[in-house]
């Protein structure tokens, strides 16, 4: 049976996080079980740290965290077969998930980085939906900004949008978050 997935996007600082964190404990709570909060930001410099010190201060004690910057399906496949096993996974963030994935693989294709995102973006969502927890994906939405005068920040809001509606269009909730105000955009009753 497929299980929940709920995709949370906004701006920088707009509250998705703290939405998506509220979301999961519910969606956890439903379940049964505890809370996986999967991490993809790497402290690379102190300002990084600062962001990533004040995340694993603002959630609760008891849920598990999982820090890992890139493959994301190969490291949860084990975690969500142990027992207990969590009733649901958080993931913060798939922009920075993105953004690792683009940085590791630079100085490849544009065509080459496209199909290895999308192919780690489809494990992901296989993942998701083989598993009996509930999930909550937290993204930074880039359709809205302007188009970055860089290539590789091109690349980057290419890729994302790519994968954020790779995404949205499997998930049964998704929410806009703008200024802490969330706003259902597809709702889980499936409307």
């Amino acid at each position: 049976m497929a299980s929940d997935l709920c995709l949370v996007f906004g701006g920088v600082r707009s509250g998705k996080s703290a939405f998506a964190e509220s979301r999961v404990a519910s969606l956890g709570r439903l379940n049964g079980g505890s809370i996986l909060y999967v991490a993809t930001g790497v402290a690379i410099d102190d300002e990084m740290k600062e962001r990533i010190d004040r995340h694993q201060q603002s959630r609760p004690a008891d849920w598990s965290t999982l820090e890992e910057p890139t493959r994301l399906a190969e490291q949860m496949i084990g975690l969500l077969g142990q027992e207990p096993s969590p009733g649901a996974v958080i993931i913060d963030s798939i922009d920075v998930w993105v953004a690792n994935l683009l940085l590791e693989h630079e100085t490849e294709s544009k065509q080459a980085i496209e199909q290895i995102v999308i192919a780690e973006t489809d494990k992901l969502l296989v993942l998701t939906a083989m598993s009996d927890q509930a999930f909550v994906m937290v993204s930074s939405e880039v359709g809205m900004s302007l188009v970055p005068v860089e290539p590789l920040g091109r690349r980057f809001q290419d890729l994302l949008g790519t994968v954020n509606q790779r995404i949205a269009a499997t998930a049964t909730e998704v929410h806009l978050v703008v200024a802490g105000i969330p706003l259902e955009i597809k709702s889980g009753n499936g409307e």
